[in-house]
């Protein structure tokens, strides 16, 4: 059988990862990608497949080339293969045109977030700086042709897999598909760290991104003055975030990759307050042993389990957030039994429930 993987752009996260075991599925299968830089063209083994827009400069202004993206991926000549599997959240690869008798399965991040569910947010904090004003003019301008188009090429997938629960109500309801949940792989190893002899303090780690609201975790840690370590390169408003942290807020800026682990199973517990499709970096702090206090929504209803593996906190405001902070300690956390809860998310488990959905999605398809 002849399998090519489709991916919207390779440069570091949780959807690489989907790819990365999609292509240890399929070590043979080329991944064709509108970028990808030179680290992840090493993990995949060369087997990487650009185009043109590999030559455009990468950073903001990346960000504002979906249209060319629609072009480069509704062309691909994707003739011969058996199978076509998409990995698609906020790009367009869900779009590719298969000839017929090509089964393609879809794996969903999300539905376009700038399109559908975080629209509003988008306008208000595009999240490129200086061009926050271009990126809010041309998504107010385009944003409807745009859902139209992304509506269409939500109706090509044969077979959706959703990675979380919320995200295969996020299909049904802006792309009117069924799907399948399977959950994003975690490198469980890599988190198998010894259990520390004290917790100190609670730790954040990712993406200063507006929509994760570390500045929510910072404003509850300040005002009940409790240890908040923030692990994370430094973006846009990163002074913002600094300027308004208290004396119990420290930000890490440098940590590397070998040392995060330490971090987190050091925490008494991961915050977690964005309303994220699924939210890998909490699932490794509980691989490491570490409760997750988040808020209630998106993905993290997948695997906080209250008062087991970890809290949630109702509303998106310092007061709701705080309060759980305040009771955290009259809740004893089992660290082993939370590990072991992270052992759902093994990229074994993520590989066998993959498989029996591209089977499902091969044996609804005619015969040649």
């Amino acid at each position: 059988m002849k399998v090519a993987i489709v991916h919207d752009w390779l440069v570091g996260g949780g959807a690489e990862r989907v790819v990365q075991e999609l292509h240890r599925m399929y070590p043979e299968a080329p991944i064709y990608t509108s970028y990808c830089t030179d680290e992840w063209r090493q993990k995949l083994d060369g087997k990487v497949v650009t185009g043109f827009l590999q030559r455009w400069p990468f950073g903001p202004l990346r960000k504002l080339m979906g249209p060319l993206r629609i072009w480069w991926f509704t062309h691909l000549n994707l003739a011969g293969y058996d199978l076509v599997i998409s990995s698609s959240g906020n790009g367009e690869a869900k779009g590719i045109r298969v000839p017929p008798g090509t089964t393609h399965v879809c794996y969903c991040h999300t539905p376009t977030h700038f399109y559908w569910r975080h629209y509003d947010h988008y306008v208000q904090h595009p999240g490129m700086g200086i061009l926050d004003p271009l990126a809010r003019l041309g998504l107010r301008l385009l944003v409807g042709p745009l859902r139209r188009w992304d509506l269409r090429a939500s109706g090509r997938p044969d077979f959706y897999v959703a990675n979380s629960t919320h995200i295969k109500g996020d299909i049904k309801k802006y792309y009117g598909r069924k799907a399948t949940v399977v959950h994003p792989p975690i490198d469980l190893d890599r988190f198998n760290v010894p259990e520390p002899k004290e917790r100190h303090g609670f730790v954040t780690a990712g993406r200063q991104a507006t929509y994760k609201r570390t500045d929510l975790l910072i404003a509850a840690a300040t005002k009940l003055n409790v240890p908040l370590t923030i692990v994370g390169r430094p973006r846009a408003d990163h002074a913002k975030l600094v300027a308004m942290a208290g004396p119990s807020v420290t930000f890490a800026t440098n940590v590397s990759d070998d040392e995060m682990p330490a971090y987190l199973a050091g925490a008494q517990a991961f915050l977690f307050a964005a309303f994220e499709d699924f939210g890998v970096t909490p699932v490794e702090a509980q691989a490491a042993g570490t409760p997750v206090i988040a808020y209630k929504a998106g993905g993290a209803l997948d695997y906080v389990q209250p008062g087991k593996t970890g809290l949630f906190f109702d509303e998106q405001t310092v007061d709701s957030l705080a309060a759980v902070l305040q009771d955290f300690g009259s809740h004893p956390f089992d660290h082993a039994a939370i590990r072991a809860s992270a052992q759902a998310f093994s990229p074994s488990i993520f590989r066998t429930k993959m498989q029996e959905c591209i089977d499902q999605a091969l044996a609804a398809q005619p015969k040649r």
